[in-house]
């Protein structure tokens, strides 16, 4: 299932992995391009593969309602449904408990949602969101969680977290007895989730408790929810720790790339983020440097690409960034594709970069210059389905 094949100590915690699962490989570190409803935006799936994307995410709720489980058992899941067949990790619904918060309650059963297309009454809890990616047939599969809000009080992060843990015994319970994919009959790898909000013992505790209940991987949850950066990364390394090296980690929901680097450096082994292209359709690219607003006066007549050396589709045309800002003020669609294309080849060759140099033992040099030589200009500093005003990925 996983293969740690080096690490980066004593330099850093940062690992090289592999991941097998039922789809595929994954080499790690490795970045996910968030596909919540069926489709990453704008993107087919020729694209994501000419891109090199190993693995990509959906999500159970969104899914739950639209299309719905009868349309995914008829098409025969996932995979088949949006031919894609490379490895998928679906998302419990857990993270909309916290989006969807103003449309929900918590019970000890699970979640009722008022539903957002239509607001009809829809429940997920434990089982039901294990027997949800059951049928959606994903490669791995998350634990039901709650995901508290920052900031929140020590006592509700408390009650939050054994609220989880318990639903977390039922998804492991239910896992155990269902070892199969219903709709692949394949082996299903599932991960539980450390939640604790930003508090160092209550992270402890979650990690403890969840790597008693022998999970094939692990996640740490509750992070890139509006609090500072520094806290997002004590919130793993108050995690990491306390989660076993033979097993894979994912740090979810985030970040910008010098975030997924400094997540590298603390032990963190998989990622997902919607800003690639969400912020590609606001006409802002990634580059080395830092973000690229091509909106900007300042490229109308600019003959360059997005970033010399670049071999993202959008580069290796090359699209002018005059040429693409003229796209975009025109809203025109082949704009936000080309840059979202970019932006994700970005996301991908930067973890391909990360792996070559963990395997060259030059990972921590690489990073601190990266890191050093990169400005954000503007981009939100967490990049989640929580930012105001905007839709699910």
């Amino acid at each position: 299932m996983f293969q740690l094949l080096g690490t980066d100590a004593p330099k850093t915690r940062a690992r090289r992995g592999r991941l097998t699962t039922a789809h595929g490989v994954i080499e790690t570190p490795a970045f996910m391009p968030v596909g919540t409803q069926a489709t990453v935006k704008s993107v087919s799936p020729a694209e994501l593969r000419e891109l090199r994307a190993q693995i990509i995410l959906g999500n159970t709720y969104h899914l739950f309602v639209r299309p719905g489980l009868a349309v995914l058992r008829d098409f025969g899941g996932l995979h088949e449904f949006m031919r894609w067949h490379g490895p998928i990790l679906t998302d419990s619904g857990g993270f909309q408990v916290f989006s969807l918060a103003k449309i929900r309650r918590i019970e000890e059963a699970g979640v009722h949602f008022q539903n957002h297309l239509d607001g009809s009454p829809t429940f997920i809890g434990p089982e039901t969101a294990m027997e949800i990616q059951s049928v959606l047939g994903s490669d791995i599969a998350m634990a039901f969680d709650e995901c508290p809000p920052y900031p929140c009080e020590h006592d509700y992060a408390a009650r939050s977290l054994d609220l989880t843990l318990r639903w977390a015994q039922r998804c492991r319970d239910w896992a155990a007895a269902h070892p199969l994919n219903e709709t692949t009959g394949r082996p299903q790898l599932r991960f539980g989730i450390v939640q604790g909000a930003t508090f160092p013992d209550l992270r402890e505790k979650a990690a403890r408790a969840l790597v008693a209940m022998d999970w094939d991987g692990y996640a740490v949850g509750g992070v890139s929810v509006g609090e500072p950066e520094h806290e997002m990364l004590r919130a793993v390394e108050h995690s990491e720790p306390f989660l076993p090296a033979d097993k894979p980690r994912y740090a979810m929901g985030l970040g910008t790339p010098p975030q997924m680097l400094e997540m590298i450096a603390r032990g963190i082994d998989l990622f997902d983020c919607v800003l690639p292209t969400r912020i590609a359709r606001h006409g802002t690219a990634f580059t080395t440097g830092g973000t690229l607003n091509l909106r900007g006066s300042i490229y109308i007549q600019d003959k360059d690409p997005i970033e010399p050396g670049c071999a993202c589709p959008a580069c290796r045309e090359p699209f002018t960034r005059g040429y693409l800002r003229h796209l975009l003020k025109a809203e025109e669609i082949l704009g936000l594709r080309l840059v979202g294309l970019h932006n994700l080849h970005f996301y991908l060759d930067l973890m391909a970069q990360a792996r070559a140099h963990l395997d060259a033992g030059t990972f921590a040099p690489f990073r601190e210059k990266f890191v050093a030589g990169y400005r954000p200009r503007g981009v939100p500093n967490h990049g989640t389905n929580a930012e105001a005003g905007e839709p699910p990925e």
